[in-house]
């Protein structure tokens, strides 16, 4: 017997995909390229929305414009069109009495999703819509997919990370975010110029992973036959700067990698902000971060009063300024700073019930009773100071207490969003911490830094007393986007690979 031929049922996609692809041979018979090379574009829909906002119902001028973007909505047989740019939208009325034979039959080619050029006089409809009575139109860049359906958009959360384009065509406020993150890191760079920073790049790929407490991405450059790292921080090639005086403010905004988890506030790619200040100590630097986020809320979102979630934060200054041994004593009734040895600390660590391990050291035991303890519950803007020495490698030691460092990091909404020192500069003293976490790694701590024996003989040229501050820009903008998850703030999240 003859064996039947079975066949995979074509997929609603591709049915649609194919009647599209019949559609270019039809353009191509009418001699029309559906991929043009340009278009005379003069006005998008935010100029045109603003420039005729009091054009009252009913009336038609003859003001002429030239206007494209995506087709989103087709009614009435293409009568009626709703055009979307990057700025908006618009309406397009498009009738037989104002259009010739040929562009009929091209308006009857065009689909949702197309790029369509529309040449036309604006009008406002009796309905009150701002609309271009095209008189002409063209073919842009013919759409093979179908997008989503109109009312539900793009739900699919792994898919709208995976296919941002389509996310960004679908969701205004995905475009809303992006534009607003684009406008954070602009107002960030605005406001270090006026207060005489220079911006400035430094490596991406480094010999040594240093800077902070993470495991790197590792490579190999093949001409060189050597191993290298992705950066994990910024901060050893600013304070280079900083010591060969190229100036007395330096700041850089870029990119660094860390090999570590994804969740909500974790991407292994991320965006960082570091600035280092000469002659400057981390009171400075808590003044300069408080300001500069101020300044950015206000200009981005005319208040620093936001809300994040269900909480009300107020970013106006000064904020609040609290020890981080304090903060502890002032949750628990516990003061560690009387505990001497690391095991006093780790008991009484866990009679709080504290996840705390053995082996740690006091300044970890006092970092892992604050995060569980404390930190959840700093919503409003607020600077935790003085830091351990064991966990501060590249601070220098508090004024007044040696156990301590002259470190903060500034909390809001329950998160860290920025860390920052009074910079160490005895080179000595950096030898020693960084001995202390080679011993560390050699132990099996693979987030510990090695011993970047460079950026010790720059320090031994001298580097004057300096403020530091790094802050992570997509926890900056999660914040004043009112945003839940990292992926919702980078373009392109790290995604598994399917």
């Amino acid at each position: 017997m003859e064996q039947l031929e079975t066949r995979e049922p074509i997929s609603a996609r591709e049915t649609i995909r194919q009647t599209r692809i019949q559609k270019l041979t039809d353009l191509a018979d009418m001699g029309v390229n559906p991929y043009p090379y340009t278009f005379d574009k003069n006005a998008d829909s935010k100029f045109l929305q603003e420039k005729y906002a009091d054009l009252e119902a009913g009336q038609e001028t003859e003001d002429r414009y030239a206007v494209a973007g995506r087709v989103m909505a087709i009614r009435n047989s293409g009568m009626f069109i709703d055009l979307q740019d990057a700025e908006g939208k618009i309406q397009i009325f498009s009738h037989k009495d104002n259009l010739d034979e040929a562009k009929l039959k091209l308006l009857k080619l065009i689909d949702i999703g197309d790029i369509v050029g529309f040449y036309g006089t604006i009008r406002r409809t009796p309905r009150g819509e701002l609309t271009i009575k095209t008189t002409d139109l063209k073919m842009l860049s013919k759409s093979l997919l179908s997008l989503p359906e109109k009312f539900h958009g793009l739900t699919d959360v792994e898919l709208k990370y995976r296919q941002r384009y389509v996310d960004l065509i679908m969701n205004q406020e995905t475009r809303d975010t992006f534009k607003k993150r684009s406008l954070i890191i602009s107002k960030i760079r605005e406001f270090l110029a006026k207060d005489g920073f220079m911006e400035v790049e430094t490596p991406t790929l480094q010999t040594i992973a240093s800077g902070a407490n993470a495991r790197p991405f590792e490579t190999h450059h093949n001409a060189l036959d050597m191993g290298l790292t992705l950066r994990i921080a910024l901060e050893l090639y600013l304070k280079r700067l900083i010591v060969g005086g190229v100036s007395e403010r330096v700041f850089e905004i870029g990119k660094c990698f860390r090999n570590e988890g994804i969740d909500t506030r974790h991407n292994p790619e991320f965006t960082m902000i570091e600035l280092y200040q000469a002659y400057a100590d981390y009171n400075d630097m808590m003044t300069l971060t408080e300001n500069m986020v101020a300044y950015v809320a206000q200009e981005v979102l005319g208040t620093t009063k936001i809300k994040y979630g269900k909480n009300e934060i107020d970013l106006t200054p000064p904020w609040d300024r609290k020890t981080m041994l304090g903060a502890i004593q002032e949750e628990t009734g516990v003061d560690f700073g009387a505990f001497y040895t690391a095991k006093e600390a780790l008991d009484k660590a866990r009679e709080l019930h504290i996840d705390a391990e053995e082996g740690m050291n006091w300044g970890q035991v006092v970092e892992r009773v604050f995060e569980e303890k404390v930190e959840p519950k700093l919503i409003q803007p607020i600077h935790i100071i003085d830091y351990p020495r064991e966990i501060s490698p590249l601070a220098k030691v508090h004024r007044d207490n040696d156990r301590l460092t002259e470190r903060f990091e500034t909390r809001v909404n329950g998160w860290e969003i920025a860390n920052a020192f009074s910079e160490l500069s005895d080179p000595l003293d950096q030898r020693q911490r960084f001995e202390a976490q080679a011993l560390a790694k050699a132990n099996g701590d693979e987030e510990a830094m090695e011993i970047d024996e460079d950026f010790i003989n720059a320090l031994e040229y001298g580097m004057p007393p300096t403020g530091g501050m790094g802050m992570g820009i997509d926890r900056l903008v999660m914040l004043l986007t009112d945003s839940h998850t990292i992926r919702d703030v980078i373009a392109f999240p790290t995604m598994k690979k399917l």
